[in-house]
């Protein structure tokens, strides 16, 4: 069997500014929160039988002590805000396991998931359904692989490689050195990826790189420039590693309890409070066909 693990607040971001509005009973937008539920029944009625969502419950996280600048909630839209935990409500009405995270955050979750599937022999494949590089790292050969589900891509470890020029171990150190916007932290000036790639493809971590550039056993060009630069500054390399480095700790289960076993006897009456009765008779449809019903 294969596991699929699903990045919840990517896909409720990505629905929010692909489908329009959609006010509920009350007259509150929860177009995105629809958008990601159908998203989901189309996973199911594919032949997804293992799936969990993970969900940043709060955008803030243990990272924002490690590092001031880290990335917060400031500047979400509040009618996408508004719908983070209706979505995590609608989930579980729908009966997929749902992993909403505060001190962690989803990318942590689906990277704990990610290991505990990996671990299990009954699993043939996990299936971390992101475009999100952190993610990345987690990709080990064509048994945990990355999949973008909007772009219908899927990345093995070649394929992390290909793409980023260092393996899923290196990732880490690869964000470390060049930055990553998304999540609020710089980098090293002067590093790029094709001379982080080209150095950690020779020592693997930045902990490894040494300070003097004469021993880096490579012709790079400005290599004393890259070498001085992290000397200086090596200290922060280390912190925004830690920073991109995906924990495996989050308290998500284990494999048996992401089997889908049918919508709750809720999900009918939130179909009708998001006025989509459409939504509820695709999952009692998905759910007869697999015998659930």
């Amino acid at each position: 069997m294969r596991v699929h693990l699903i990045d919840g607040t990517y896909e409720l971001f990505r629905h929010y500014f692909a489908v329009p509005p959609h006010a509920d009973q009350s007259g509150i937008d929860v177009g995105a929160l629809r958008g990601v539920v159908s998203s989901m029944l189309g996973l199911l009625e594919s032949g997804a039988t293992h799936v969990g969502v993970a969900t940043d419950h709060v955008i803030e996280s243990f990272r924002n002590d490690l590092y001031p600048g880290y990335k917060t909630g400031a500047g979400i839209e509040p009618a996408l805000r508004a719908q983070f935990e209706p979505l995590e409500e609608a989930l579980d009405a729908l009966g997929v396991a749902v992993w909403p995270m505060v001190e962690l955050e989803a990318d942590d979750a689906l990277a704990s998931a990610a290991a505990i599937a990996d671990r299990d022999p009954r699993i043939e494949q996990v299936l971390i359904c992101t475009p999100d590089k952190d993610l990345a790292q987690c990709v080990r050969e064509r048994r945990v692989v990355q999949v973008d589900r909007r772009r219908d891509l899927t990345r093995d470890e070649l394929g992390v490689i290909d793409k980023f020029g260092v393996p899923p171990a290196s990732i880490p150190d690869l964000l470390a050195l060049v930055g990553d916007t998304a999540d609020g932290f710089p980098g090293i000036p002067g590093w790029g990826m094709r001379s982080a790639a080209a150095i950690l493809t020779r020592w693997a971590h930045v902990e490894n790189i040494p300070d003097d550039p004469a021993t880096w056993e490579m012709n790079l060009r400005g290599s004393a420039r890259l070498a001085e630069s992290l000397v200086r500054q090596r200290a922060d390399a280390l912190l925004f590693k830690d920073l991109a480095t995906l924990r495996t700790t989050a308290a998500v289960g284990d494999v048996d309890a992401w089997r889908w076993r049918g919508p709750k006897a809720s999900f009918p009456a939130l179909c009708k409070r998001l006025r989509s009765d459409v939504l509820a008779r695709r999952a009692g449809e998905i759910a007869a066909r697999a015998g659930l019903a």
